[in-house]
């Protein structure tokens, strides 16, 4: 045991005077580690992040948008009113709302930001009435629009957050902004919409007014947002042929769920690539890590002669070398799957998400860097030496 623990001491030694080169042999392990760790980090707790958020979405939420074949030639594709009827009467539907982007209008906060608002544009949306509760999505302040200004023909809107606090909104505020020039009064402020970030910066207003005041031609949505608690992958299936009646597909139909199962596969692919090329950075490593050694053997042929002098045998020497490439892997492994998991924290800092990292995955590939280093350094004592460094092979 004595002896074990004097050649670790004579491996370290020579790792410490050899600073620089130590250094470089010991990045291909680190990098290969800390690239593999990382992606892998990242992806997990990306994938977390996404599945909370479907979570707080609900996965019986389905998304229908209309497709070219129903809008007619030239025009924007829309969903027939009726079509759109027909969808709440599906069973385990239980509610469905309408919503149409509308093009080409100007909104406006207070008439001193008219150029800014014209060279960017804020989306309007005409929609349905019941909105927040198809998409389960509460109330910043106010309220949302209601059969009562459908109809009294009243001149409101809600307004998503992000629009709120642009204008500098307040809560119960007594506001007005403008539409192609007409005033509407502003009612609510919509909470953040996980599904739908766009709607943040939204102005809302019920398709009749949308009708009377700025030129909708029709009340027919170009997209649909369909709760269905139960069957809901069913229902998104007969959704295309209900519009449709048995037509061509006027509408094509997606869960939340769907997109998880997309990003999962997407994950599954880019973490064997990252593995690949992590592998390849851990072999580029090990070669270096042989190459290096087999140069150090040359170089140190001096001091090896005197340890073959002193009684050393040629076991006992490349035992040395073995612990030096042992004590790189180690080193390595360790530094790697440190730079790797600081990757990780820092990127789910920034991007707000809660950190997901196996402890036995970092073991595992820090041990994966050890096995290489170890393999490594089995390469310099059986290749050809000079005769004069004690570690020849034996002529066959």
């Amino acid at each position: 045991m004595r002896r074990i623990w004097e050649l670790v001491g004579v491996a370290l030694g020579g790792l410490r005077a050899r600073k620089v080169r130590t250094a470089l042999i010991m990045l291909g392990p680190i990098l290969g580690v800390a690239a593999i760790v990382s992606a892998i980090g990242i992806n997990e707790s990306s994938k977390g992040h996404l599945k909370a958020v479907l979570s707080d979405l609900g996965t019986d939420l389905i998304v229908a948008n209309a497709q070219g074949s129903l809008g007619g030639f030239g025009s924007d594709p829309r969903i027939p009113e009726a079509a759109a009827a027909r969808v709440t009467r599906l069973p385990d539907v239980e509610s469905v709302t309408g919503t149409l982007q509308m093009a080409d209008i100007v909104t406006l906060p207070f008439e001193e930001a008219e150029d800014f608002y014209r060279a960017f544009p804020v989306p309007v949306i005409a929609t349905g009435l019941n909105l927040p509760e198809t998409l389960e999505v509460v109330l910043a302040s106010g309220r949302f629009l209601n059969d009562f200004d459908v109809s009294t023909a009243a001149r409101v809107v809600v307004i998503g957050r992000d629009l709120a606090d642009e204008y500098g909104y307040l809560r119960g505020e007594a506001r007005t902004i403008q539409l192609n020039g007409i005033d509407y009064g502003v009612v609510g402020v919509l909470d953040y919409v996980l599904l739908e970030p766009s709607m943040d910066s939204a102005v809302f207003l019920t398709f009749a007014n949308a009708e009377e005041d700025l030129g909708l031609d029709s009340r027919d949505p170009s997209r649909l947002y369909i709760r269905a608690p139960t069957n809901t992958k069913l229902v998104a299936q007969e959704v295309p042929t209900v519009i449709s009646l048995g037509g061509p597909d006027g509408a094509n139909t997606s869960v939340p769920t769907d997109l998880l199962d997309a990003q999962s596969q997407v994950d599954e692919n880019l973490n064997n690539l990252t593995k690949m090329m992590g592998g390849l950075a851990l072999i580029v490593g090990g070669v270096g890590i042989a190459n290096v050694m087999s140069i150090s053997v040359i170089q140190r042929s001096t001091e090896i002669g005197i340890r073959r002098a002193l009684g050393h045998s040629r076991g006992t020497i490349a035992v040395q070398f073995l612990l030096e490439a042992l004590v790189v892997g180690v080193l390595g492994g360790i530094l790697g799957a440190a730079a790797g998991a600081g990757v990780v924290w820092l990127t789910a800092e920034l991007r707000g998400y809660v950190m997901v990292l196996s402890v036995v995955g970092l073991v595992g590939w820090a041990m994966l860097s050890v096995a290489v280093a170890v393999v490594a350094g089995l390469y310099p004592p059986r290749a050809p030496r000079d005769p004069s460094s004690g570690l020849e092979a034996p002529n066959p």
